[in-house]
């Protein structure tokens, strides 16, 4: 692969990202007015309940607990998915770097000229500085992503609510 080809696989992938955080900025947003709207809402139903006891509703009473349960272990569920494929990803990156590493050291002691272990060491610097770089930008799109999974349905369940509790 060039290292055109490769520039333009980074830019394509950094701009994805980008457009994902974006949508997850404005999914934030929607969850956070949402879960404001609940809260108002529940807290003239737990006033009301209060001032009246024989007429509060039970019934949405006992969903606030449940369905935070719910979402959040829904949540947890998705971001351990999450962390353990990216770790899964860390050490396979990790083992090829080793790799790498191992020969360039072997590259560089076999080398018949201080120019030649020089140009070896430098070819083993630019390609780690490329794979860093292009990890840095997939561990960051990964973590979006995760960020993404783990909020999706405690979001489901605040617009859910909101929608819900506005009849």
């Amino acid at each position: 692969m060039t290292k055109t080809t490769r520039a333009g696989r980074a830019a394509r992938k950094a701009a994805a990202t980008a457009r994902g955080a974006a949508t997850h900025a404005a999914n934030g947003a929607e969850m956070m007015r949402a879960a404001s709207e609940v809260i108002a809402a529940r807290m003239t139903i737990l006033a009301d309940g209060l001032a009246d006891p024989m007429k509060a509703d039970i019934r949405e009473m006992s969903l606030m607990g449940t369905e935070k349960l719910e979402a959040m272990g829904a949540s947890a569920t998705a971001l351990a998915g999450a962390m353990g494929d990216l770790t899964a990803r860390a050490s396979a990156s990790a083992m090829q770097e080793m790799g790498h590493a191992a020969r360039a050291a072997s590259a560089m002691a076999s080398a018949r000229t201080p120019q030649a272990a020089l140009s070896a060491q430098m070819s083993w610097a630019m390609g780690w500085w490329s794979r860093a770089s292009s990890q840095a930008l997939s561990v960051n799109a990964e973590l979006l992503k995760a960020q993404a999974e783990a909020l999706k349905p405690i979001h489901a369940a605040a617009t859910a609510n909101a929608r819900r509790l506005k009849k």
